[in-house]
């Protein structure tokens, strides 16, 4: 069986390529001629490398030839960037693009479409499951938005017989690529190089927490066990920032931050971040949508993904004794 991966070069897209050829399956990867191949196995014998971008119809259609099931990872992982419209598309049309060409196709059998928690939207004071539709009241983020709309999209194309079946997973972490999407190995390294003195906000967030793996083998399991139109949230220990750097305090056996740092604060460093980004071109770590999102909360069950794909997410405190060891291996931090 042939399987096909979009985003082969991310940060959650290299480590599904792996797995998958670990457990035997011819692996066709889709990555951009500007990709960072540095994740992906080196061995062209392993692993079957085209060229292609989900934006370009044409190069999806020729990455597809012979393939029977897709595994649509690829999406634009931001909460900020200077040109917006580039969600639209690559979060939106590519998946449109992607849905056209397994219909095309024929030969695909189905397609594991990754979306996010964020397409669900906010949960202020409860937890949710896979039957909450996101409220659209306001979205904190243009790359929020641009999921929801997409997941809009692959729900219709369900009910239109497309073999899709959806998977949202919550705020992926672990060792790996440190890409926007590795937000929590990002904010670490600031932590423990001063750059991050205090907590951030009250401790009064609310996120599901994902290690990488555990999503990998969430991707692995809806191919295998999940029902075409399901949706199934790959989530983990709902748990805030003030949490994970506690913990990340007790496993190195330095001192927890000492103060809290103020929503406003953060957010007027944010808007100072992005003026400064705007000039060097390089994104910020704080922008004022990354703000909002802490302003509410995104608590997720994932009882149903446990049923039904024997889903098994570890604690935050087993994920991160496995990633701090790990950046402090690559000299990332220091404690």
């Amino acid at each position: 069986m042939k399987v096909l991966v979009t985003g082969a070069s991310g940060y959650l897209g290299g480590r599904l390529c792996h797995a998958l050829l670990n457990r035997g399956f011819s692996v066709r990867a889709l990555v951009r001629p500007t990709s960072d191949l540095s994740s992906l196995p080196h061995d062209p014998s392993a692993l079957e490398l085209v060229y292609g971008d989900v934006t370009n119809y044409q190069s999806l259609l020729d990455a597809f030839s012979g393939c029977h099931i897709v595994f649509h990872a690829a999406a634009l992982v931001e909460p900020w960037i200077p040109d917006p419209s580039k969600f639209i598309s690559v979060n939106v049309r590519g998946l449109k693009n992607v849905l056209q060409a397994v219909t095309e196709t024929k030969t695909i059998e189905k397609i594991i479409y990754t979306s996010s928690f964020f397409a669900l939207g906010s949960t202020d004071g409860y937890v949710a499951d896979e039957n909450q539709v996101h409220h659209e009241k306001f979205f904190c983020t243009e790359y929020e938005k641009s999921k929801a709309i997409a997941d809009k999209i692959a729900l219709q194309a369900a009910s239109e017989g497309v073999p899709i079946v959806p998977v949202y997973p919550g705020v992926i972490y672990g060792s790996g690529k440190l890409t926007a999407g590795n937000v929590i190995a990002r904010m670490l390294i600031e932590r423990f190089n001063w750059r991050l003195p205090g907590y951030i906000g009250q401790g009064t967030d609310r996120y599901s927490f994902s290690h990488v793996d555990d999503v990998v083998e969430g991707h692995i399991a809806a191919m295998q066990k999940g029902r075409v139109g399901e949706r199934y949230l790959l989530t983990g220990e709902n748990a805030s920032f003030v949490d994970v750097f506690d913990t990340a305090a007790a496993i190195t056996g330095t001192r927890r931050p000492m103060f809290n740092i103020p929503l406003w604060l953060i957010e007027a460093y944010g808007w100072v971040s992005v003026y400064i980004s705007r000039i060097t071109g390089k994104l910020p770590l704080i922008s004022p949508p990354v703000v909002s999102v802490l302003r509410h909360q995104w608590a997720y069950s994932c009882e149903k993904a446990k049923e039904e794909l024997d889903y098994n997410p570890r604690s935050l405190k087993e994920g991160l004794e496995e990633m701090v060891p790990w950046l402090k291996s690559l000299g990332l931090i220091k404690y």
